[in-house]
């Protein structure tokens, strides 16, 4: 499907997804939103892609929605856009997702890479909650997925200030993976894409789902959540080629199965 404002790049088996409305830092509107969406659902079915790449340019990942779309909007045009939706569809994709960030990832932009599932950053990039500034407040997971990556006292001070966390104060409170130098964090992003390629498709798409369930759960239910998932995984043929591998002293062959 042909875009105008997101790029597919396919590197099997990984695909790269790039936000491409650089004349505006990449905000984002619904239009936006509603292909990039789209891209990542029809890569999310695509069974030679095992992993997915979100990124933007090296100036901006997403310096937030577009502030002319909702400038004079109502709340009754707000719930009936309900584009906020769109955030919840990516957090729903089964495949790992990994935001490459470079420069701004302000507001929706920020609460983008927050709905992916890893956050690789170049030494450049910012994150920022700065909706306050406007009068309004974040709304597309901004105070909830921020505070329970970096806590609430750094996420209270970023959600009533405004102000920005640089590359190396996000990977230091936990809401970036890992920091490389802007000419080549969007190489290294994708080597860390082709790494978790290489893994067990099945027990990629479980451990995903593991890890987000302690987000949501009391630790007795994670803990049944998880068991059940890594006992499932014995009746996988993967799981068993893995095992099998691992005894003989070679490479495992996944299927997928």
């Amino acid at each position: 499907m042909a875009y105008e404002f997101i790029l597919i790049h396919r590197e099997e088996p990984i695909a790269v997804a790039q936000i491409n409305r650089p004349q505006l830092l990449n905000a984002l509107n619904s239009q936006v939103m509603a292909e990039l969406t789209s891209a990542l659902e029809e890569l999310d079915n695509d069974d030679a892609i095992r992993c997915i790449l979100l990124t933007g340019n090296a100036r901006a990942f997403g310096a937030g929605a577009d502030i002319k779309d909702m400038a004079d909007a109502t709340a009754v045009e707000m719930v009936q856009r309900n584009w906020i939706a769109y955030w919840d569809r990516i957090k729903k994709i089964s495949k790992p997702v990994i935001a490459a960030v470079s420069g701004y990832a302000f507001g929706g932009g920020c609460e983008l890479a927050m709905a992916c599932d890893l956050i690789v950053a170049s030494e450049s990039a910012q994150f920022a909650q700065p909706e306050i500034n406007i009068g309004v407040i974040p709304g597309a997971g901004g105070t909830q997925r921020l505070t329970r990556a970096i806590g609430k006292a750094k996420a209270m001070d970023m959600v009533l200030t405004g102000r920005a966390l640089t590359a190396h104060e996000a990977e230091a409170h936990g809401l970036v993976a890992r920091v490389f130098p802007t000419e080549v964090y969007l190489e290294e992003a994708k080597r860390l894409a082709h790494e978790i390629a290489t893994k067990a498709p099945v027990a990629v798409r479980f451990a995903k789902e593991a890890v987000n369930k302690a987000y949501e759960t009391p630790l007795a239910d994670g803990l049944d959540f998880e068991r059940k998932l890594f006992y499932f995984l014995f009746a996988t043929q993967d799981g068993h080629e893995g095992m099998k591998a691992f005894v003989e002293k070679r490479k495992p062959v996944w299927q997928g199965k």
